[in-house]
């Protein structure tokens, strides 16, 4: 995958896709692996903002049962199947325990309700998932007793037992998105990172295609294209009026999600769901208050989500002291035993997420919404554009699906079938997760970490051979980084493979260096080393490199930004 940034200028294209989230690489693959020529630029780095920074969960609609609304818990639940099918390196089932309480709503009786009826509508969770380690388990529910075993630290009084239900986690979101964008690119598709689009080209009433500029050097140039897909998140609809002098109606709304990380692993494989201090007010059938989840995630703990409506620019936000201080406070609220303090964490995550509607200042928020996908020739009058904006990152590919069909539709061709729910994303061909880790373990040398062999499994799946071929050419790039179990030859992959181009794209984002906890200097030198060699740095881009990457790892009491980590 490369960055010719000649060839995007050089060529008329079908589509050119505005974004580089999950919702617009999921879009290019879909059109790229359905015939179409396609181009995707995205002004940052690929999945370097709301997208890496979710809460890493593959939601499969429990959620929406409390609603009743049954369409998307089947969707939810298609589209989990679809990661776990296509993605089964970076997907895998999560074990989630829901304490219950008494005999009334939080009690067993409803639980066991509740669950029967969600497994009578996701019967087919499982359909052509051919590794068992890979398929989602029944729910079903445990004694006081066995909950205790799980997390003998819970209050015991009034605890009755609990359900254990089952979703879908993330390894690595950045991973997972580079992924889908490679095999959007292996089918055809041209991409580059870097390149912001300054405006639409138009013909009368019809897009024509962009106008960009390379944020790297500032060369502006112009990409064609039968229609253009706005997949620009939070910044699609600010970029349609800017160039259109209307605004999409009813104007998006968005929450910023934030959740955080605290560096060391739980002691139970187990997610566990905590009592938070608000509800959903648009539950049809509530057991009260709404969860917080304590989540393992390699060798860390997951906290969140927190929502809070958004208004303003999309650049405009962050996570205050005294937030966090707040979200702390009410974790150990519902979960006094983990007695966090501010001074426990590492960092935080938080991207804007389409919200529901609801009232300014309210604090029992309505979550309920759906991804928009705009077709302008009818709202707006104008040919050859469609804004998409996506809620889940676990329904990416669906609304991809709709999308691509509407570019068909528009380009007045016959649609072909949809095969991005069967076809491995790059790196997914893989039968048996296990079967591919004892082969990376058999492809290392005797002294390599059981860290450094997972990582390898998981961030590359069946393309780990091409990382190790460059540690055979240079046997120093076999090494980790300092403490880190992340080896110098996957940076010079992120280079030469990924399009990593600045030293944030790789501790972020094309590696496990900055996913967790702070790597340590040492590692983020050599890093910075390795890419300045590739890429011919001066001593002065690179300390540069260097000091952007760790304004991103400041205290969070200090009120650091970490939209950028994976």
């Amino acid at each position: 995958m490369f960055r010719d940034l000649e060839e995007l200028a050089r060529h008329d294209f079908d589509v050119v896709v505005v974004g580089g989230g999950i919702f617009g690489i999921a879009t290019a693959r879909d059109a790229a692996l359905r015939g179409l020529t396609v181009a995707l630029v995205e002004r940052g780095d690929f999945a370097a903002a709301t997208s890496a920074n979710s809460f890493k969960l593959v939601h499969g609609g429990i959620r929406y049962l409390q609603h009743l609304d049954i369409p998307r818990i089947r969707e939810s639940s298609r589209e989990r199947s679809a990661l776990l099918r296509i993605a089964p390196h970076l997907v895998q089932p999560l074990p989630i325990v829901v304490p219950t309480y008494g005999r009334g709503a939080g009690g067993k009786t409803v639980l066991r309700a509740g669950l029967a009826t969600y497994a009578a509508l996701v019967w087919d969770r499982n359909r052509h998932i051919s590794d068992p380690a890979s398929r989602i388990p029944g729910s079903y529910i445990i004694s006081k007793a066995e909950c205790l075993a799980h997390f003998p630290d819970l209050d015991s009084n009034a605890l009755t037992g609990a359900a254990v239900f089952y979703d879908g986690q993330m390894y690595n979101p950045p991973r997972l998105a580079l992924s889908v964008l490679r095999s959007a690119v292996a089918a055809g598709a041209l991409a580059a990172n870097h390149v912001e689009v300054t405006d639409f080209l138009r013909a009368g009433e019809r897009v024509r295609g962009v106008r960009v500029r390379d944020r790297l050097n500032g060369d502006e140039f112009e990409i064609h294209a039968k229609v253009v897909v706005n997949a620009a998140g939070p910044w699609a609809e600010s970029l349609f009026a800017s160039s259109f002098a209307e605004a999409i109606e009813p104007a998006s709304t968005f929450s910023r999600d934030a959740c955080f990380v605290i560096p060391r692993r739980h002691h139970s494989r187990y997610a566990l769901a905590v009592p938070a201090t608000t509800s959903d007010p648009g539950a049809v059938v509530s057991r009260g208050k709404r969860h917080l989840f304590v989540v393992p995630w390699r060798d860390c703990t997951l906290v969140g989500v927190w929502h809070r409506v958004h208004r303003g620019s999309p650049e405009d936000f962050t996570v205050t002291d005294d937030e966090l201080q707040g979200f702390v406070d009410e974790v150990n609220e519902g979960y006094p035993a983990l007695s966090l303090s501010v001074d426990d964490l590492s960092h935080w995550h938080a991207g804007l997420v389409l919200f529901g509607r609801n009232e300014p200042g309210a604090t029992n928020l309505r979550y309920g919404t759906r991804s928009r996908v705009i077709d302008h020739s009818r709202t707006h009058r104008v040919q050859g554009l469609v804004t998409v904006v996506g809620v889940r990152w676990t329904t990416a590919r669906g609304i991809a699906d709709r999308a691509v069909r509407l570019i068909f539709g528009k380009l007045g061709r016959r649609t072909p079938p949809c095969t991005s729910h069967t076809t491995p994303v790059h790196g997914g061909a893989i039968d048996r997760f296990e079967d591919l880790r004892h082969a990376v373990r058999q492809a290392c040398p005797e002294d390599t970490s059981e860290d450094t062999i997972n990582q390898l499994a998981h961030n590359y799946g069946t393309e780990y051979t091409r990382v190790l071929a460059y540690a055979k050419d240079q046997p120093t790039l076999s090494r980790p980084m300092g403490d880190s179990s992340v080896l110098g030859a996957e940076v010079v992959h992120a280079v030469r493979e990924e399009m990593a181009c600045r030293l944030a794209d790789v501790v972020f984002r094309r590696t496990d260096l900055g996913t967790g906890r702070h790597p340590g200097e040492e590692a983020i030198t050599s890093c910075a080393r390795i890419m300045s060699e590739e890429h011919g740095w001066s001593p002065e881009r690179t300390e540069s490199e260097i000091q952007d990457v760790q304004t991103k790892w400041t205290r969070p009491t200090q009120s650091a930004r970490s939209r950028g980590a994976a």
